[in-house]
């Protein structure tokens, strides 16, 4: 799909989408439960493939509008040989894998390429050491072992992904387990969700610092249980306040525990001038952040090493498309340095690559500049109705 955008600007009232990060937690711990209602889902393509794996493996789901009725899922019952398919959903495999584990049956999860080139080792090394079966393609992984309680260790500076996924196993596996998390720990606060919704289900873990104490066999109880708003795709909203619109966002919890919650704080600290940020716990922004940076002068950006494998690689890509117009950025390691320029019209099309949040990150600077955008499809992956939202609030777009 391509969309032109005409340089125009972006006023009015809008509501935050619902949060993805909250929808896949609340639906698998809702999936444990014996029944519970889970409201304002979004059906983007990863929590779609979280709702439609759920279903595979056995839980019972019903849908109403925006209201998913879930439930009466057990790790044994899965049937052996089951073939599960995540989409491109980094969430949705990383949760999934050690809940399969749980079943000692085999299950292949299958998902595009792109998927299966993000790091699975933490999973692998765990299988290794238990005589499990890992095999991976280059579109799926197939698993059998059953996990039991024990003493594990992660890395803190690789996905939180891995964390909550064996937050989840093992809080359902007999007896009392430890997860330690070593070294810097980088986007704890998607930790904090997932302890967030246990906790709204009944399930509690102990934390002391970066070592977590789970008591197993807990029972998820029964809830009704509504999503909060996304403060990670609110970004891409409130961003145009920073390049000439006026939007009031709404639906975001003050208290919320979501790290992109810091979205705000950056852009008004790159507004007066501020040029140096660290993004390790709140890698999703960087898109955005690059894109606002880029009009205001630029800035360095740290604990940007991630980013190398999300949808796309995204420090990469974005400096390809920032160059588009005319602002040039350098790579470091673990750095990204947006430089001064001035923001031109790009003379060429912008490339999505695949990737939702560089999608909506390129829309904003063309919403300053004109431009057009392919594989603008992309936005599916967590904000399906994007364009039409912004159409609504002034900004020119046509829709190829």
């Amino acid at each position: 799909m391509k969309v032109i955008i005409k340089k125009s600007k972006a006023e009015g009232k809008v509501y935050a989408p619902p949060s993805k990060s909250m929808a896949h937690r609340a639906l698998i711990c809702g999936a444990f439960s014996d029944g519970s209602v889970i409201n304002n889902i979004d059906y983007s393509k990863d929590v779609t493939a979280t709702i439609d794996c759920l279903k595979t493996m056995g839980a019972k789901v019903e849908k109403n509008g925006n209201t998913v009725k879930i439930g009466g899922f057990k790790p044994d019952n899965i049937v052996d040989g089951s073939e599960v398919f995540c989409n491109e959903s980094g969430s949705t495999l990383r949760f999934l894998i050690p809940i399969c584990l749980l079943s000692g049956k085999k299950i292949t999860l299958k998902g595009s390429p792109r998927l299966f080139e993000r790091p699975l080792g933490i999973y692998e090394d765990i299988c290794r050491e238990n005589n499990f079966l890992f095999e991976k393609g280059y579109d799926r992984v197939t698993l059998c072992g059953r996990l039991e309680k024990g003493n594990y260790t992660v890395p803190g500076d690789i996905s939180s992904q891995f964390i909550t996924g064996l937050l989840f196993a093992l809080s359902l596996v007999e007896g009392e387990s430890t997860l330690i998390v070593s070294g810097k720990f980088e986007s704890a606060s998607y930790v904090d969700l997932t302890l967030d919704a246990m906790r709204s289900f009944g399930v509690s873990v102990e934390r002391k610092d970066n070592v977590f104490t789970i008591d197993g066999g807990q029972k998820y109880l029964s809830q009704n249980y509504t999503v909060e708003g996304d403060c990670s795709n609110a970004a891409f909203l409130d961003g145009f306040n920073y390049l000439g619109g006026n939007v009031e966002v709404m639906g975001i919890r003050e208290e919320t525990l979501q790290g992109d919650r810091v979205y705000s704080a950056i852009f008004k600290a790159l507004k007066d001038g501020k040029k140096e940020f660290d993004l390790s716990d709140c890698p999703d922004l960087a898109p955005v952040v690059f894109a606002v940076s880029a009009y205001y002068g630029g800035a360095t950006f740290n604990g940007t090493a991630r980013l190398k494998i999300k949808e796309s690689d995204r420090a990469t890509v974005m400096a390809e498309e920032l160059s588009k117009f005319g602002i040039q950025v350098r790579l470091l390691d673990n750095s990204v340095i947006v430089e001064e320029g001035t923001i031109t019209k790009p003379d060429e099309m912008i490339n999505g690559h695949n990737d939702h949040r560089i999608v909506m990150a390129m829309s904003l600077l063309c919403s300053l500049t004109g431009g057009e955008i392919y594989g603008a499809e992309a936005v599916s992956k967590s904000y399906p109705d994007y364009f039409e939202v912004i159409q609504k609030l002034g900004v020119e777009i046509e829709i190829g």
